[in-house]
């Protein structure tokens, strides 16, 4: 394995699956290619249907097979291919979760309008399946900052940060600005994938991405402490990938606790860390005043320096600035 740790390799994803040992991955995730005749760098995305799933069952029962018995698998796409891929995953793994990533696209004529891609979150082994609730920042209104849902007389059970996370993801939005994007069709944004790591694995865990692309799991898995292993079939991506990483650290911390962050504050935490990352923000006391007030970092400016490498979730960095301790007693 210390040949495939930490690289991203050119070549096929197949050919490549092939020479991981079989349960030695915690967490595989793919974005493979649509089949919507989508113009990558140096390959055309359109294959007949049949010829697709075909493929398709290839690396996703690859995938499987090096997944560890406690790991999870994650397949991103729009809900046509989806459907296909739960039925090639039904045969080797166990279904969890079809979770609907809010994300409109353009009307497409005769049809509904897009508004969602989905991924499917599927397990090796449902009874030792390593899980962690995950917790996101309350909705406000931007004019008055009250919540935008009415928990009537139950304020006082407010979680201070926010509710736990379900399987609809509206609070992720995709990289709209051309300024934030790689030449590459279909990125996602860090935070998105930062959400699914954070859920699945611990530290120095392993994430295997067979369709890297830019570098956009890599990243996330190197600004949270864990290992991973890419697979990216152009040499234009791998060499794109490559040179972003080497400017990403295992920032995402707050004192021993792994965080996701975005635009300056955190969109995701573990709740089992909420006892310890709560002294780093001034809380009310009383859990009603939540409902019009957000909570905020004791030591904001302290914090924001620390994070300053971690820019608008896409892995361009300003500078590459070296890491800042967050002290216990901050």
């Amino acid at each position: 394995m210390k040949e495939f740790i930490n690289k991203i390799i050119a070549g096929d994803s197949i050919e490549l699956l092939n020479k991981i040992p079989a349960n030695s991955i915690d967490v595989t995730f793919a974005d493979p290619p649509f089949n919507l005749k989508k113009k990558y760098s140096s390959y055309y995305d359109k294959l007949e249907m049949q010829e697709y799933v075909d493929w398709c069952e290839e690396w996703i029962s690859e995938m499987v097979r090096v997944t560890k018995p406690s790991g999870s698998i994650f397949i991103h796409n729009i809900p046509k291919w989806l459907t296909y891929y739960s039925s090639i995953l039904n045969k080797y793994s166990t279904f969890r979760h079809w979770i609907s990533w809010d994300a409109p696209t353009a009307p497409m004529g005769k049809s509904l309008q897009p508004s969602h891609y989905g991924i499917l979150y599927y397990v090796k082994d449902i009874n030792q399946t390593k899980f962690y609730e995950l917790r996101y920042p309350h909705k406000r209104s931007r004019k008055s900052g009250y919540l935008l849902k009415d928990y009537g007389g139950k304020k006082q059970l407010l979680h201070p940060f926010g509710p736990l996370v379900s399987d609809v993801w509206a609070d992720i939005h995709r990289i709209k600005h051309n300024k934030y994007r790689d030449e590459h069709p279909c990125q996602l944004p860090i935070h998105l994938l930062e959400r699914l790591i954070l859920m699945s694995t611990d530290e120095s865990d392993i994430i295997l991405d067979p369709f890297m692309g830019t570098g956009t799991t890599a990243i996330a898995a190197k600004r949270l402490g864990r290992n991973y292993i890419g697979f990216e079939i152009d040499p234009n991506y791998v060499s794109n990938a490559k040179n972003k990483l080497l400017y990403e650290k295992p920032i995402s911390k707050i004192g021993e606790y792994w965080v996701s962050f975005f635009l300056n504050n955190i969109v995701s935490l573990r709740n089992i860390d909420w006892d310890g990352l709560s002294k780093f923000y001034s809380l009310p006391n009383d859990n009603r005043d939540i409902d019009h007030t957000q909570i905020e970092f004791i030591d904001k400016k302290k914090i924001l320096k620390h994070f300053e490498f971690v820019l608008n979730g896409n892995g361009k960095s300003k500078q590459n600035s070296p890491l800042l301790e967050i002290c216990d007693s901050a």
